[in-house]
């Protein structure tokens, strides 16, 4: 090829993918036809005089989700892209993807275990209807009282229910009793006893990770004895249904999870669909503990979360005295 046609073919190429000419008006400046340009603009490709780059901030979160899944034995992760890593703005993402995949995964027959919360109450206004039959959705835990937030229990279930169409089971109960004794009273009641056995035997769960007392917004301290505040403060890194664990997932303090009515996180493992939706700074060490456990079989997260997430893997399995390193590239996109 004569450099002088190589030379046009390079000013058709620039005029055209830098200054955004059209290619009549390359053809007019160069002085050939519309067609030339276009055969300028395909050899150029051809070349690879030109080459198109897509930049695609997915393939991060893919990555992302694949070292998750990985790293914590999951089923499948979901990270979420978010712009700016502020809890409310994450929350709206994550329930949108949560939503999705919902919508993908319920089915006929299917029994959902709902925990409250604000980021459940997200995820269940963005449900869309789906025609199932047969599905079950029930509360898993009792409710608070006294306290300065809103559960959002009652408006989970009802629009669950809604997007499901099926009528749900609620549990008119206290999530934390005085004493062993009271528990074991209240859950041999007949009615009760059957909307508990229908959350441990669900084979969905639909969950967050709240920051343990005094810090919890849900959960006030009068729940609690002196002694088991200044305990959950100093061990508990995390709380899925009022249960409150350590940064391994242990449970706290036997004495207070003898109290507490809904699934046991034992329960959480066993299920075939253990879904944790949370993200956000003030929730990775929570997570951190509950996929430590092997609680959640399905985490979705955002992506600055998730890094941090794999970044903490990371730091406990490196030997002492070593620098951990992170290479994203070159894991499979899935």
């Amino acid at each position: 090829m004569d450099q002088e046609k190589i030379k046009k073919m390079i000013d058709a190429a620039k005029m055209y993918y830098v200054l955004d000419c059209s290619q009549q008006e390359i053809a007019d400046k160069l002085g050939v036809s519309r067609p030339t340009v276009s055969r300028f603009l395909q050899q150029a490709r051809e070349d690879g005089l030109v080459q198109i780059r897509i930049l695609d901030p997915s393939e991060d979160t893919h990555r992302l989700a694949y070292r998750l899944k990985d790293k914590y034995r999951l089923k499948k992760a979901i990270v979420v892209p978010v712009p700016h890593y502020e809890e409310d703005l994450i929350g709206e993402h994550l329930a949108e993807d949560a939503s999705r995949y919902l919508d993908e995964l319920v089915t006929d027959g299917d029994t959902i275990a709902l925990a409250w919360g604000k980021m459940i109450y997200q995820v269940a206004k963005k449900l869309s209807h789906k025609h199932v039959s047969n599905v079950n959705v029930v509360q898993w835990q009792g409710g608070v009282s006294h306290s300065g937030a809103k559960t959002y229990s009652s408006e989970i279930l009802h629009l669950f229910g809604s997007a499901y169409h099926t009528s749900p089971y609620f549990l008119p109960l206290p999530v934390i009793v005085s004493h062993p004794l009271l528990k074991q009273a209240i859950e041999s009641d007949h009615h009760m006893r059957a909307v508990l056995d229908m959350g441990e035997q669900a084979n969905i769960a639909l969950y967050s990770a709240g920051v343990p007392v005094p810090n919890s917004p849900v959960i006030p301290v009068q729940y609690f004895t002196e002694e088991e505040v200044k305990e959950l403060a100093s061990r508990a890194c995390g709380e899925i249904g009022a249960r409150f664990y350590d940064a391994d997932g242990r449970i706290c303090l036997p004495e207070l999870d003898a109290r507490t009515i809904g699934i046991s996180l034992d329960s959480l493992a066993r299920k075939e669909h253990s879904i944790l939706v949370a993200g956000g700074p003030s929730k990775v060490e929570a997570i951190f503990g509950a996929l430590n456990a092997g609680y959640a079989s399905v985490l979705i997260t955002d992506e600055f979360t998730a890094k941090s997430l794999v970044d903490k893997e990371e730091e406990r399995l490196q030997p002492e005295g070593t620098s951990p390193s992170f290479p994203l590239s070159g894991i499979p996109l899935y």
